[in-house]
């Protein structure tokens, strides 16, 4: 029990950050707006798209949107920094992304002074990833199965990288880590999976 606490420790929770309206109507435009290939980034490679890393779709709603998420992520920066003990200065523009059956992300980091081909990879701190709806064992509307957001301890002393902490998500769930902190989305095995991220730097 004292691992997990330690664990959960390592995140920031903010249920209901979105409340089931504004979830609902950004799912509604994900299935409207225009769309692309969501990128990965891999040192010594020009292409961005690569699916056996990354499989998922990015929508584009109307900017509106993008202005009212990342205003509502920037009311979260004095919590973040006292949470992690980091001082923050702005978050990246959000992106909204869409999982479809069979969609994923393999573990990785979203941070790392090491990748020092991209830039903006380096300067992340924090991590943020919005649930715009929830995990459900049996089918229901706008619900989905599989999907699960998995950490990992990269610092065991083992090495094998055990996992810590799953998460199955839910409707308006704000959660928080670390840039560097080893994650991973598995496939999607029912439903479509909706959320936003962002990264504070």
């Amino acid at each position: 029990m004292a691992c997990a606490d330690q664990a959960k420790s390592r995140l920031y929770l903010a249920r209901n950050f979105l409340d089931l309206d504004t979830c609902a109507d950004l799912i509604d435009e994900a299935r409207h707006a225009p769309t692309t290939r969501a990128p990965v980034y891999l040192e010594g490679e020009t292409d961005y798209v690569h699916e056996t890393v990354r499989r998922t779709t990015s929508f584009h709603p109307p900017d509106d949107w993008f202005c009212s998420i990342q205003n509502k992520m920037m009311e979260q920066k004095p919590f973040l920094e006292e949470h992690f003990g980091h001082h923050l200065t702005d978050c990246e523009r959000p992106q909204f992304l869409h999982y479809r059956e069979g969609d994923f992300f393999v573990r990785h980091q979203d941070g790392n002074t090491e990748q020092m081909e991209f830039d903006h990879l380096q300067i992340r701190r924090i991590s943020i990833v919005v649930f715009l709806n929830g995990y459900a064992d049996e089918p229901a509307t706008n619900t989905y199965s599989g999907g699960e957001l998995n950490f990992y301890d990269k610092d065991h002393e083992s090495r094998t990288e055990p996992l810590m902490v799953s998460l199955k998500g839910e409707p308006g769930l704000l959660v928080a880590f670390k840039a560097d902190m080893l994650h991973e989305v598995k496939p999607v095995v029912r439903g479509e999976r909706f959320t936003a991220i962002s990264w504070f730097r």
